[in-house]
């Protein structure tokens, strides 16, 4: 599958591990949940980057733990009308503090790559190359938002006010 990332089509990295495969060394990873609860602390003293596909039928506070020793969290979509790994994706940024790769796996459309971004996601899994294309386009869309989001990205308001505190505090400045 293509992956989208920072905007542009990318190379996956990581090696998608699957339950009872062996774990290969200096390759980064990406282990199924129950897998990485299982073996979390072998796991977190690997030397290369390891991540895990979270389902999202599961909490994200089992991995409180361990997101530190995360490098990349696969929030899964199951149907494009299961809208769980949004919230998960909000909880791992606002709540968590998670700063690792976020990544949108499973059935993942077009037309939710806005409000993915928003989420706090940063990179995708698409099903077909146009897809990456048209998600690595709309990336670069807009500059600017009304509503508060976990992307880092300030909302207009907050840019608005900035602004006038920056120019408020310059011709002080100046007076003084």
């Amino acid at each position: 599958m293509p992956l989208v990332k920072a905007g542009h089509v990318d190379e996956d990295r990581y090696l998608r591990v699957l339950d009872d495969a062996p774990i290969p060394d200096g390759v980064p990873v990406i282990v199924p949940g129950e897998r990485f609860l299982a073996d979390a602390p072998e796991l977190a003293r690997r030397d290369a980057a390891v991540g895990v596909l979270w389902p999202n039928d599961r909490r994200v506070g089992e991995l409180g733990p361990w997101l530190s020793e995360l490098a990349l969290v696969a929030l899964v979509f199951p149907k494009f009308r299961d809208g769980r790994a949004y919230s998960q994706a909000r909880l791992l940024r606002e709540r968590y503090g998670f700063r690792g790769e976020l990544r949108a796996t499973g059935d993942v459309l077009r037309d939710q790559f806005q409000f993915l971004l928003r989420a706090g996601f940063d990179s995708f899994e698409v099903k077909k190359p146009a897809d990456a294309l048209a998600f690595a386009a709309a990336a670069a869309r807009y500059s600017v938002f009304y509503q508060p989001s976990a992307d880092g990205r300030p909302a207009a308001l907050r840019r608005r006010l900035q602004r006038g505190a920056d120019g408020l505090t310059t011709r002080a400045r100046e007076t003084v």
